[in-house]
């Protein structure tokens, strides 16, 4: 395959290559997944056990040293703080794992650019899908946490999956147009890191929105990481149903951002091998 060859950049072409690429896609991430812990004594146990690690800080600095009250009343358990916390942590973690390791994809892989014919832009969607499969262990976490603490868990967080599809739609569309950058761009994967962390504190993780001042609120809005995190909470801490209105104009945002990123994607990989 020459890598200087044009790409078809149509949304039909990437599902196409999603289509034909998927079991190789989920045989890469589960070698990404399992490799993290190789050679560890415990192996994928670790997956389960730092979520759980996480939780049992966070329910200790909070509730036993802050005494945090989410809602600012005596009305919620002293770990309560902790399991809301926690869920709005699983969002922020799964964009964060995604795009801080998006910039540096293609120059990790580079023998993938020059020496075999390989669909480089299935590389986002193996660490998205190492990066779900996190999520999904640290919200059994959440599910095991919230029967210990409250005795029961709401059925409604069974719309959890629906609620990461169109956060995982844009997610994969940032990491397509960061590892295209990355390449060319080395000071990406510092920047993007930084950002990761700035957009932990100025998303409703540690605070409701209600918590700011109404002409502040708009302003995190915009954060793509604040609906996602209010929905995520509501179908599995709270027990309401999904925003489904909200959802479908994130899906579209979220759709057209992924094609934008897959179409720069596309259209810079030509010039993957003369940089590498």
């Amino acid at each position: 395959m020459n890598p200087h060859a044009a790409v078809s950049i149509s949304p039909i072409a990437l599902i196409g290559s999603l289509t034909k690429n998927w079991q190789l896609i989920v045989e890469m991430a589960k070698r990404e997944v399992v490799g993290r812990y190789k050679g560890s004594v415990m192996g994928l146990l670790w997956s389960f056990l730092n979520p759980l690690f996480m939780l049992a800080v966070y329910t200790f600095v909070f509730s036993v040293v802050f005494k945090a009250r989410w809602t600012g009343t005596g009305d919620e358990s002293r770990s309560e703080f902790a399991v809301i916390l926690f869920a709005g942590m699983i969002v922020h973690s799964l964009f964060a794992e995604v795009l801080n390791r998006a910039p540096n994809l293609i120059i990790s892989n580079a023998n993938y650019v020059k020496k075999v014919i390989f669909p480089l832009e299935i590389l986002p969607m193996v660490t998205l899908g190492a990066a779900l499969f996190h999520a999904f262990v640290s919200l059994i976490v959440l599910t095991v946490a919230q029967l210990v603490i409250g005795g029961h868990v709401a059925w409604t967080i069974v719309f959890v999956p629906v609620i990461f599809i169109p956060l995982s739609i844009l997610t994969l569309g940032l990491a397509w147009f960061l590892a295209s950058l990355g390449v060319f761009l080395r000071d990406v994967g510092q920047t993007v890191g930084i950002l990761m962390t700035v957009m932990l504190f100025l998303s409703p993780v540690f605070f409701p929105v209600t918590a700011l001042p109404e002409k502040l609120r708009p302003f995190i809005m915009v954060n793509p990481l604040t609906f996602i995190i209010e929905q995520c909470r509501a179908v599995a801490i709270w027990g309401r149903y999904p925003d489904w209105t909200g959802l479908a104009a994130y899906t579209a945002m979220a759709l057209v951002v992924a094609w934008l990123g897959y179409a720069w994607f596309q259209k810079t990989r030509r010039g993957f091998a003369d940089v590498l």
